[in-house]
């Protein structure tokens, strides 16, 4: 006998279909959801790494910029000191000056004159004296011309004395070290005429 089958076939086919194409959909909408969760995460995960990344840099930044206000406070200390080192060291070499300074009036002196006075203004050097003659007080000014240690030597003032036959007379004349190289100023005052 044949075997008829009355079933629908067709809406068996259909429902089978449609429960495929909806689990498909279930999957398709769940793997969705997935990838776009996952893309989320990700870039999320991203953008925590870089804001990471930027404030390591900014910290790094910071603590730069705190080092270079350290280097700056200690180039201004170094500043600071090389210049007290270099007062210091001028003082250091200015200290025999004054030994020097006297030694070279006591030798340069030549016999009838006496110094009343000396007054000192940095280099710049002003004697009073009484001298016997004016040729004494010429003979004065060739030896202080001829020191190492004074220079430039000007005559100010000479007065006469007539009761006593001595004169008076004011010297100007500028401390050097012989061994210091002159500056701008010294050089272009020894260049200018003595009056």
């Amino acid at each position: 006998m044949a075997c008829i089958n009355l079933l629908p076939w067709r809406e068996e086919e259909r429902r089978r279909r449609t429960k495929d194409f909806v689990s498909q959909m279930v999957l398709a909408g769940f793997l969705a959801v997935a990838a776009t969760g996952y893309a989320l995460y990700y870039g999320q995960s991203m953008v925590e790494h870089q804001q990471a990344r930027n404030a390591y840099l900014q910290d790094e930044i910071d603590r730069l910029k705190a080092e270079l206000e350290e280097i700056k406070e200690l180039e201004s200390t170094k500043d600071k000191l090389l210049a007290r080192m270099e007062i210091i060291q001028q003082l250091q070499t200015r200290r025999p000056q004054i030994v020097h300074l006297f030694h070279e009036l006591a030798a340069t002196l030549p016999d009838g004159v006496y110094l009343t006075g000396i007054t000192q203004m940095n280099k710049d050097i002003t004697l009073q004296g009484r001298a016997e003659s004016n040729a004494r007080v010429s003979a004065y000014m060739r030896n202080l011309d001829d020191s190492d240690w004074l220079t430039n030597p000007r005559l100010e003032v000479i007065q006469a004395n007539a009761e006593t036959g001595s004169s008076t007379f004011t010297l100007h004349l500028v401390q050097t070290h012989p061994d210091a190289e002159p500056t701008a100023q010294e050089s272009q005052e020894s260049q200018e005429p003595q009056q």
